[in-house]
């Protein structure tokens, strides 16, 4: 898979983790990790259970200290420059909590009277943002879980952060929940140009929203991977391809250079070969040309999970 991108420039550059390592007697909870978030990006952080996650983002936010290295944000440092730094910083940890017998609206105001510079203005732009318009004068008590996920990162949003950090975000939420939370996340950072690290173990959800997806394993990182790229050109891709005339397409396929056969099956009238993607034309072509009939052609992509299993030694997910 691909590894970390090279191609940042430092001034899209939102938050650098620079060799950052935890150590709580004399063992490694995060072990010298590296990695970057770019402006409007939307990142995963996986890992399995006791993998680092929650220490990572709790040094992120100033609530641990670290052993060595640092987190720099928007060009300021966690370490020596904490009240800059954190200042860019929206987060959701766990469970958001508010006054339940106060209004949506009014549990805002108490915030914005925390913060500076926030107007009331700003309010209704991240009413807006969540979707919350018509929940903002109904007591919080009242509020679904999903309204209150929101709502929390209607909180987190006012300050103007360039960076949101949301620990399972979608946790306990229905699918109709989930998939409403996933619509307000990309709007959020396509909108705002906010960018968004979500820790969480729903592997479908981080493959569906994610740009790319930061995994770690016994507080060291395993891989940085791109999700949902189009392959390069030069990139081996698999395809399985639905035919009418099996044995006759495998003799066209099997004098094609470039063109690995690794499947002819006739009674699904299937055929899996591999190829660079920009072989893929001239496979059509020459199919084509030969009088067979194509119904179908379907790229083998392994999933997030498959991935993820495979990266960890099978390590279960949490």
């Amino acid at each position: 898979m691909n590894q970390q991108s090279t191609e940042h420039v430092n001034d899209t550059l939102v938050l650098q983790m620079n060799g950052v390592s935890k150590i709580i007697k004399g063992k490694s909870i995060v072990d010298k990790l590296s990695f970057d978030i770019s402006k409007g990006e939307i990142i995963g952080l996986l890992g399995p259970n006791g993998a680092g996650k929650t220490t990572t983002i709790r040094m992120m936010t100033g609530l641990i200290g670290m052993t060595e290295g640092d987190v720099i944000v928007q060009g300021s440092s966690i370490r020596n420059d904490f009240q800059k730094a954190i200042a860019h910083i929206g987060a959701i940890i766990e469970n958001p909590e508010f006054y339940p017998y106060m209004t949506g609206f009014d549990n805002l105001l108490q915030y914005q009277r925390m913060s500076e510079n926030v107007d009331k203005a700003r309010i209704d732009e991240v009413v807006t943002l969540v979707g919350l318009q018509e929940a903002m004068n109904k007591k919080v008590k009242a509020y679904s879980l999903g309204m209150r996920q929101r709502l929390g990162i209607a909180q987190a949003l006012l300050h103007r952060p360039k960076l949101l950090i949301l620990d399972e975000p979608t946790n306990g939420l229905d699918p109709a929940g989930i998939r409403e939370m996933r619509d307000y996340m990309r709007t959020i950072a396509e909108v705002e140009g906010i960018s968004i690290l979500i820790s969480s173990h729903m592997l479908a959800e981080i493959e569906q929203i994610c740009h790319r997806a930061v995994v770690i394993q016994n507080g060291k990182l395993v891989t940085v991977t791109n999700l949902g790229a189009e392959p390069d050109e030069t990139e081996e891709v698999t395809l399985t391809i639905r035919v009418d005339r099996t044995d006759n397409a495998a003799s066209i396929l099997n004098e094609m250079d470039g063109v690995k056969l690794i499947v002819a099956d006739s009674d699904r009238s299937e055929l899996t070969v591999t190829l660079n993607d920009s072989g893929v034309p001239e496979l059509v072509g020459a199919l084509a040309a030969g009088g067979i009939g194509i119904y179908r052609i379907t790229e083998n992509k392994q999933s997030l999970e498959e991935d993820f299993l495979k990266w960890t030694g099978g390590n279960r997910i949490a």
